[in-house]
């Protein structure tokens, strides 16, 4: 990290509990805020929850500027084996970019499982400052929430080189993802506004997983661990880790 201020509500947690571990990404321009409420809920399932807050996020744009996509990979790597460490089954839940590393990380670690909440194979807005030279930041509009009551904690732009990274990122996850092979829920909202929910059926046909599932998210947009579908979306993870993680160790 920076030696900038990590804004208020936005630092990573660590909330120690059982031998199975639980990974949560968040997304671009996000922070662990987005994905506190189910992490939580994991936590009081009794399990272990590790959100890291990934480079460039959580303190000022101009950090995110100088970010490179392998500085992502690299972070939630380091949360991985952190888990490992009194961990015996990690599985692995990303929001957005955060289940793009997620499935990146699959890709060439033993992952119990991977849950994915609309990641992101592509971002149509962000297409268009594919090969841009300006501007410097991109605006961002409100969250892609559908509860009001919701709040999420973001930049109000970001860097256009992070943009451009992020791309890179989704653009390397393609060339993958038939080497992703381990238990999959793929959670998608179909009226989310960022992420096309194409790209959560293309991750489904395109892996090699034998055990995988897809979920829709009638009620939530693009955030979905902060919108109506939240506790949804932990029962059938909780149904998840259940059916393909525990009773695999107990086999």
């Amino acid at each position: 990290m920076s030696n900038s201020t990590i804004i208020s509500g936005a630092d990573s947690f660590f909330i120690p509990g059982n031998h199975t571990g639980i990974l949560i990404c968040h997304g671009f321009n996000g922070t662990p805020q987005s994905i506190a409420y189910i992490g939580e809920c994991f936590a009081k399932a009794g399990f272990t929850v590790y959100a890291p807050l990934l480079k460039g996020h959580g303190t000022c744009a101009e950090d995110m500027e100088t970010c490179y996509y392998q500085d992502w990979i690299q972070n939630i790597e380091d949360a991985y084996n952190t888990l490992k460490k009194t961990c015996s089954n990690i599985v692995v839940i990303g929001q957005s970019m955060g289940g793009t590393l997620a499935l990146t990380l699959a890709e060439k670690e033993a992952c119990s499982g991977i849950v994915t909440l609309n990641a992101a194979l592509e971002v149509p807005w962000y297409e268009t400052f594919k090969h841009a030279d300006s501007p410097r930041f991109i605006a961002e509009g409100k969250p892609d929430i559908h509860d009001p009551a919701a709040y999420e904690i973001t930049y109000p732009s970001v860097p256009l080189k992070a943009v451009q990274q992020l791309l890179l990122l989704m653009q390397d996850l393609r060339q993958k993802l038939h080497h992703v092979s381990c238990p999959v829920l793929i959670c998608s909202s179909p009226d989310d506004h960022v992420v096309p929910a194409y790209c959560s059926m293309e991750i489904f046909q395109s892996i090699s997983s034998s055990e995988k599932e897809c979920m829709d998210l009638p009620s939530s947009y693009h955030v979905a661990s902060l919108d109506y579908d939240k506790d949804k979306i932990v029962e059938a993870s909780l149904s998840f880790i259940e059916r393909y993680v525990l009773k695999k160790m107990a086999s």
